[in-house]
């Protein structure tokens, strides 16, 4: 490994400062670190809240993520009150989380890191802990501990398997006080080392994982470790439409109890491992180290069918793998629950499928991702086993009391609650301005996933990019999308099923208004409204019942109709009839979807404005010629006719929206929900 280090960047910084450089730099490297994981601190002198002088350990809070951590993130401990604990025999996780918050200099910082002890215990000012990939491939072998002496020398020590905590602490500060450490090995953990400068501690580190490097990749050689492929790679066109047809019916599947968000990756190391011989019987071992089952739980699920691009076929098995997943899940911990604890879910994180390759869920895109990422560590950190030796995990009942952790237990009470719209997916056509825009923004600020799709291919990445930058990365997608044409409804589809794993709420939107009296209207302005404003939400509607029953799990379809429909306006002719058909076709899908939990429902807008990819110039024109009124009085002209003198904005239709696709409304359905002030010749009847 090269050192990244910069004399010049550190200059002038000033020891935290310098900590969260080192940092940055360790969580940068993701062969370093996963998620949320390793650790860094220094020993600093600061003085307390009276002025005294005080021994202060600097490290890392529980939660924090070595690449984005700021100075706020590393919490301080009192040395004189933390290093007496070395003395004591014994000491509990709930004792010892307990007396550490007592020693805390500033009692607004993060809870300190579980590894606290650790760090404070080890007799150097600056000390680095790592998951380091290959080091953790070196030690889980069914005889990790000679490798390693062999790979890193006598200066590496390893440390037997033991879950984070006091006594862990103690058995590492006492390897490294032995003469001539300079780094300890925890076994199926990661990797400790220190210095006496930031600086020397981060190469060192890098000098210990290099060596591990360069010892698999000599083992290795042009070795195929997983062994030949088992399972053809299908052409990637193909392989992705196959994923696209399934991903909705393995979502519903995976989240009959609880929506879940999808991810798919295809990627040459996942196409690599899930197509080789031994991918079945390794994937079942178990994770590299207890972070990366925290992420992606204890094992895969593993779905292997002759043809993986027969959907019928790969979906039946997916049913049957995951009743069994659930059975063996249930079992182990039923074999090690002592405590009476309740069952997490018993649901994979991981599923594999040959010739396909990987998906990963979680309650979010970013969850998702984060499991995807590790199991891409895991399959580094198999392959390089296999290189030196044989791949060994935890033990079972490691790892259970991994997952089951008290500590790690308390940590997902602390969760926020979800959102109206959490674990959910929004297809919004026409989302690139005006009201679709609007709706959009507002489902993604209750948690839900929004496929921004619209004909303004520019328009569509702009807000989705909006909405990421607002509500997190991988939050939503900006899609071309033309709702007159079959293919490219189809394409918007399946383009969300592999993003997310399918839909839940599709708000079909898209529109366009041609203004003119019937006597003048040209044939092809006639057909362009109707092929928009009804043909379009037709192939929008029937893509959408597709997926909705291949999911199985319900769904939502919201149209925006018209004030219009109940009412339609003189020279708006081929605008009105075409959102009539919209409505009629909006309580065709209510029929049709309701035994399925299809929902359908409509909102009549009237008169908005703001935004507006509808009313540019030349309609404003017309509307007010046919209203008899200036262009530049159109809008108070709506105003003044609505029985509330209100005018409507497109966030008032999103809010309409967002108590139709919730489940504030789920006990209606084929209603029509005005936002138009008040128009009492629309009222609905």
């Amino acid at each position: 490994m090269n050192s990244r280090w910069s004399d010049g960047d550190a200059a002038g910084l000033n020891e935290l400062e310098l900590l969260v450089y080192l940092s940055r730099l360790v969580g940068d490297d993701s062969s370093l670190v996963v998620w949320g994981g390793g650790n860094t601190s220094v020993k600093v002198e600061e003085k307390d809240f009276r002025g005294r002088p005080t021994a202060v350990l600097r490290v890392k809070g529980s939660g924090s993520d070595l690449k984005a951590v700021g100075a706020s993130d590393f919490t301080g401990v009192r040395m004189d009150d933390v290093l007496p604990l070395e003395e004591r025999g014994e000491m509990t996780d709930e004792e010892m989380v307990d007396y550490l918050a007592r020693t805390i200099m500033d009692p607004g910082s993060p809870r300190p890191s579980i590894e606290t002890l650790l760090h404070a215990f080890v007799p150097a000012r600056w000390v680095l802990h790592s998951h380091a990939d290959a080091v953790v491939a070196l030690s889980n072998t069914g005889n990790g501990a000679e490798i390693l002496r062999q790979a890193l020398g006598p200066g590496a020590i390893p440390v037997q398997y033991r879950r984070p905590g006091f006594v862990l602490s103690k058995e590492v500060a006492e390897a490294a006080r032995a003469g001539g450490v300079e780094s300890v090995v925890l076994m199926n953990h990661g990797l400790v080392s220190w210095g006496e400068t930031a600086r020397e501690t981060y190469e060192q580190h890098l000098t210990i994982v290099s060596r591990a490097e360069d010892y698999a990749r000599q083992e290795r050689g042009s070795r195929r470790v997983f062994g030949p492929a088992a399972v053809a790679h299908i052409p990637m066109e193909e392989r992705r439409l196959s994923a696209a047809a399934i991903a909705p019916a393995l979502r519903g599947a995976l989240g009959r109890n609880q929506q879940t968000i999808l991810r798919y990756d295809d990627g040459d190391d996942v196409l690599e491992f899930v197509c080789s011989e031994r991918a079945a019987a390794l994937s079942q071992i178990g994770p590299a180290t207890p972070d990366h089952l925290l992420n992606t739980k204890r094992l895969p699920l593993f779905v292997s069918v002759p043809d993986p691009t027969d959907p019928t076929a790969l979906s039946s098995a997916i049913e049957r793998g995951l009743a069994e997943y659930e059975q063996r899940y249930l079992s182990f911990v039923a074999h090690n629950n002592r405590n009476g604890v309740p069952a997490l879910a018993a649901v994979p994180r991981v599923v594999l499928v040959p010739g396909l390759g990987m998906w990963t869920c979680g309650r979010d895109s970013r969850a998702a991702m984060i499991s995807g990422d590790i199991y891409h560590h895991t399959i580094g950190v198999m392959a390089s086993s296999e290189s030196v030796g044989s791949y060994r995990s935890l033990e079972e009942r490691d790892a259970y009391e991994a997952e089951y952790w008290p500590l790690e237990l308390y940590k997902l009470t602390l969760q926020p609650p979800e959102r109206l719209l959490e674990r959910r997916v929004a297809l919004v056509t026409g989302a690139a301005s005006g009201i679709g825009r609007a709706i959009a923004r507002r489902f993604a600020s209750e948690g839900a996933h929004v496929v921004v799709a619209d004909i303004d291919t520019s328009g569509a990445a702009k807000v989705a990019q909006e909405i990421s930058s607002s509500s997190g990365e991988g939050r939503a997608l900006g899609i071309t999308l033309d709702v007159t044409s079959e293919d490219q409804v189809r394409a918007a589809f399946q383009g969300t099923a592999l993003a997310y794993g399918g839909v839940d709420i599709i708000v079909s939107n898209a529109g366009i208004a041609p203004s003119a009296a019937l006597a003048d209207i040209a044939l092809a302005d006639w057909d362009r409204s109707l092929a928009v404003n009804a043909t379009g939400h037709f192939l929008i509607s029937r893509e959408a019942i597709r997926m909705l029953r291949r999911q199985g799990t319900g769904g939502n379809v919201i149209f925006i109709t018209s004030k219009n429909v109940p009412a339609p306006g003189a020279e708006f002719g081929a605008y009105s009839a075409a959102k009539a058909a919209e409505a009629q076709l909006a309580r065709i899908v209510a029929i049709e979807g309701g035994p399925d939990g299809i929902r359908a429902n409509m909102i009549n807008p009237d008169a908005v404005f703001e935004g507006s990819g509808l009313f540019d110039q030349d309609l404003r024109a017309r509307r007010a010629a046919a209203h008899g009124v200036a262009p530049d009085q159109l809008e108070e002209f709506y105003r003044q006719r609505n029985l509330l003198k209100a005018r409507v904005f497109a966030d008032d239709v999103a809010e309409g929206a967002l108590f139709l696709a919730s489940s504030q409304s789920s006990k209606t359905t084929g209603a029509m929900l005005p936002v138009d002030g008040g128009v009492r010749e629309a009222f609905p009847r």
